[in-house]
């Protein structure tokens, strides 16, 4: 998150959003994205992997939505707030999908309930970032 900090520190056009709000908000949706897909590789390793279709869907739709909400929040030259507004709150949803349907198997599946824990700090993240 250094690097992150250090970024929005030297970027000549300042973030409509919080700077220490943002760059929380980059690192769990960066890292959500990657333990989403991570999630996801886990749940297709299992024997029955059949029943974990729907929780390989949600943790692939959140790892995409996730990733694109950092990439939309990096670009900070003349963005529409409007927009990055709408995404946030499309990943707040997204996370909140996944982690409901991680719960659902993380007595059996470990990967999910950590994955589900990584959804709900990014969830947390998304607000904190909108609630400034």
């Amino acid at each position: 998150m250094q690097a992150i900090d250090a970024m929005l520190r030297a970027h000549p056009q300042k973030s409509t959003f919080d700077a220490k709000h943002l760059s929380a908000c980059l690192e769990a949706c960066r890292s959500c994205a990657e333990v989403c897909s991570l999630c996801a590789d886990a749940c297709l390793a299992e024997e029955k992997v059949a029943l974990l279709r729907a929780c390989i869907r949600q943790n692939q739709d959140c790892a995409m939505i996730c990733d694109a909400t950092a990439g939309l929040l990096t670009r900070l030259f003349r963005p529409d707030t409007k927009i990055l507004r709408a995404q946030v709150e499309l990943c707040i949803k997204a996370c909140g999908a996944c982690a409901t349907e991680c719960i659902r198997h993380s007595d059996h599946h470990h990967h999910c309930k950590l994955c589900a824990m990584e959804c709900h700090r990014c969830e947390e993240a998304c607000r904190a970032l909108l609630a400034v």
